[in-house]
């Protein structure tokens, strides 16, 4: 007769064998998830000096916390890379950088009739 212990003991040595890695895979997935409080400083150009402003992170998307003011749409891939855009109106940035850990940095430039360009750091809130 089998011992009922070692189908059991070979169900938690799977498990705890892949419980890291999957954990590793969840949270690198969802390791950006959350809210952050960016800042956009212009550097050239006649945009408006600086913005603060919140947005959420679910899922590697971006989108604004703060009603209809911007459009914030974009991407934080598994290894901290951002790309994206924030509108406000007919005006639109396409921004890039990098999060890692709980704070961020990178660069934006506008196209058009005045075109601008400058730095954005964040900083997780939650």
């Amino acid at each position: 007769m089998r011992s009922p212990v070692f189908p059991s003991l070979a169900a938690l040595v799977l498990i705890l064998g892949a419980g890291p890695a999957l954990a590793a895979k969840l949270s690198k997935t969802d390791a950006y998830d959350g809210r952050w409080s960016i800042e956009v400083i212009t550097e050239q150009g006649s945009c408006d000096r600086a913005y603060r402003y919140g947005i959420r992170i679910e899922g590697g998307e971006t989108r604004y916390e703060g009603g209809t003011d911007f459009t914030v749409s974009g991407h934080v891939a598994r290894n901290g890379a951002v790309k994206g855009s924030i509108a406000r109106g007919e005006a639109r940035a396409d921004v890039i950088g990098t999060l890692s850990g709980d704070t961020g940095a990178g660069t934006w430039t506008t196209n058009g009739p005045s075109p601008c360009r400058g730095n954005w750091n964040a900083e997780r809130r939650s």
